[in-house]
């Protein structure tokens, strides 16, 4: 545990050392990556060491904060969700070292390193503690350091608007967990966790934690801040936020379920219908994006969905005492954590050296950049694949290990527990075939063709630090792709521990899925093998003749333009328009007219429909009503003084009664 320690300490040194040295050039920035770094490489080594099976390590002390302890416990668990948050933390302040840099003469990079290394420490309270007080305020100050991160660029409208939303998001999922804790709390006399037992009430519980955990993690319908903060903050920001901030959602919710013990079945078929909905309506709202970020936000979504569709199908598994697909859909779901928080934050980093090269991050004002940014594109190339689930790279080895679960249960289930299984497996090949659809446009038209723009033809490839750590994320999942029976292998002890199966049963699951694993990777290895030597050959038979490049063949078109290429729109057309009745998209067609017409152009807008339909209006009616209290604000002190009288006067008579 000193390890951690020194890890906090080293980031609350960081961000005060980024404030001191505020007005003195680079130095913010120095101080507060170095601050990052030593922490997360002091908190990597305990973390991965209980992963594999060391003892636990715990710290409990007294405080005077009321009802609560500083009570820390590195548990597999913890362990395990610690893992992607130093890896991609450290990466993403090595990034930010050098995106940051373009703000420099315009604002201070003192407060947005003070508030990263504030977001790190925070995270890592987040995980560690073992106290509902101590959680709660780790909590509270994860989601204040994003939301003035998220609004670093607060001069502008849509970026203030986005974090309010976020910040207005959090607080309504934060005060579901403070009524969570209370009664837990209350019915156990404490609110440290290893004292908290539940023998009734476990739905209600249940519910809460779902609903306040699943508004961090981003659940359909609790995610309408997601795709608006992910765009609004800073790239590498975005990383850190998609990749791990959100996971704190779900590592709550797992904890929250080991300590209610024994699950309902139906818990189960919530998650599942979860995050079907989850997985299914966000990577449609992903392909009718035409901002990459915003587009990347919407498959944070997704890959939330296909976590809970690994925990319900664990959760089924556990109720039904089968614990080979307990095993599989649990440890399906937990590797997808890590892996998404690889690809994504991958991603969010090269979508963030194509803002950064380009100015914008509108896919219609790009394309041709992989001539100009060949790094940047063979790094979102990589990612791409991997978030789609497609072989030899990480994001297939997590989603074959729930799709395995899911046949198991299917095969041994009757009646009507197969539906959710089958729903799963149905679900999760809609949700892979949308998903490599999404990314074909999303690569597609960035990347190949012509520029579109003036944006696109001045673009150049970005430095060293900011491509850099996407090739060590890409390196991880292409590692991870080919040793996916050692990772899930070594899972033993973390399935065992949230499970609450033996390990050796554990063990014996692991080493059946990974059996097939390791078939698939090393045929998927071979094919890559295969590739790279056939594209080899064709470059030394190519080395002494003399190779040119021109356009294809344009059907006849003397000077094709960029304008005759296909926009996000008209790609991702076909799909959108099958799935039209849940979109919505508009559409806004101005039509060629005559025989030499001079214009023509089709554009289309998804709005969110949760916040189109549900949210805006619920929020602008509670808005209208509350004016109604307008006359009680007088700017009168001396009345304000009478109000906190008179509730005060109220609070001790209810105590009283």
């Amino acid at each position: 545990m000193s390890a951690l320690l020194i890890a906090l300490l080293s980031f609350v040194v960081g961000g005060i050392g980024a404030v001191i040295c505020a007005n003195r050039g680079r130095w913010p920035t120095m101080v507060g990556v170095a601050g990052v770094l030593i922490g997360c490489v002091c908190g990597i080594v305990p973390a991965v060491r209980v992963v594999l099976g060391k003892p636990p390590q715990s710290l409990r002390m007294a405080w005077d904060v009321p009802y609560g302890s500083l009570f820390l416990n590195l548990d597999p668990l913890s362990g395990f969700f610690l893992i992607p948050v130093f890896v991609l933390c450290s990466l993403a302040a090595v990034y930010g070292a050098d995106y940051l840099e373009a703000y420099r003469p315009k604002k201070s990079l003192a407060p947005p390193w003070f508030f990263f290394n504030l977001l790190v420490a925070s995270m890592v309270v987040v995980i560690l503690a073992r106290n509902g007080v101590l959680f709660l305020l780790a909590w509270e100050m994860m989601a204040l350091s994003s939301f003035f991160l998220v609004t670093f660029e607060d001069e502008k409208e849509s970026t203030r608007q986005a974090g309010w939303i976020y910040l207005v998001a959090s607080h309504i999922g934060t005060a579901f967990l403070l009524v969570l804790f209370i009664l837990l709390g209350k019915a156990n006399g404490s609110f440290d966790f290893d004292r908290f037992s539940t023998s009734s009430g476990t739905g209600l519980l249940f519910v809460l934690a779902l609903v306040g955990f699943g508004t961090k993690a981003g659940f359909i319908p609790l995610h309408v801040w997601l795709p608006e903060a992910h765009p609004a903050a800073p790239s590498h920001v975005s990383a850190v936020m998609s990749a791990v901030m959100i996971k704190t959602g779900i590592y709550g919710l797992i904890r929250v379920m080991m300590i209610l013990g024994a699950p309902h079945a139906w818990w189960g078929w919530v998650l599942c219908a979860i995050g079907l909905s989850s997985g299914l309506i966000g990577v449609l709202l992903a392909l009718a994006q035409h901002d990459l970020k915003r587009l990347l936000a919407y498959h944070s979504v997704e890959n939330i969905g296909i976590i809970a569709l690994g925990l319900g199908v664990g959760t089924l598994g556990l109720r039904a005492g089968l614990p080979v697909v307990a095993v599989l859909g649990f440890a399906g779901s937990l590797l997808h954590v890590l892996n998404h928080a690889l690809f994504k934050g991958l991603l969010f980093l090269a979508a963030g050296n194509v803002a950064h090269s380009t100015h914008t991050r509108e896919i219609d004002h790009l394309g041709g950049l992989l001539r100009r940014m060949p790094l940047s594109g063979a790094i979102f190339l990589i990612g791409a694949v991997a978030i789609s689930g497609l072989p030899p790279l990480n994001g297939f080895i997590s989603e074959f290990l729930i799709y395995l679960a899911s046949f198991k249960g299917t095969l041994i289930l009757d009646g009507v527990s197969i539906a959710p299984m089958l729903a799963t497996i149905a679900g999760l090949a809609l949700i892979g075939g949308l998903a490599a659809a999404c990314f074909t446009k999303a690569f597609g038209i960035v990347f190949l063709g012509q520029p579109r723009s003036e944006h696109a033809e001045r673009a150049h490839e970005v430095g060293l630090a900011m491509v850099l750590p996407g090739f060590v994320l890409a390196i991880a999942c292409v590692l991870i792709g080919l040793l996916g029976a050692n990772v899930v292998n070594s899972m033993a002890t973390l399935v065992s521990e949230v499970t609450g199966l033996s390990v050796p049963i554990v063990r014996m699951s692991l080493a059946e899925a990974a059996h097939s694993i390791t078939f698939v990777s090393y045929t998927g290895g071979a094919l890559v093998g295969v590739a790279t030597l056939l594209a080899l050959g064709r470059a030394i038979a190519l080395s002494n003749r003399s190779v040119y490049t021109d356009v294809t063949w344009g059907c006849g078109y003397a000077e094709p333009s960029p304008r005759m290429q296909y926009t996000a729109s008209s790609f991702a057309q076909p799909l959108t328009d099958i799935f039209d009745s849940l979109l919505q998209t508009r559409r806004v067609l101005i039509a060629p007219n005559g025989l030499f017409p001079k214009e023509g152009s089709f554009a289309t807008e998804t709005p969110d429909p949760y916040q189109e339909y549900v949210f805006r209006p619920l929020f602008h009616a509670i808005s209208r009503d509350l004016l109604l209290l307008r006359p009680l604000q007088q700017g009168q002190v001396q009345l304000y003084i009478l109000y906190i009288a008179v509730t005060l006067l109220l609070l001790l008579l209810w105590q009283l009664a």
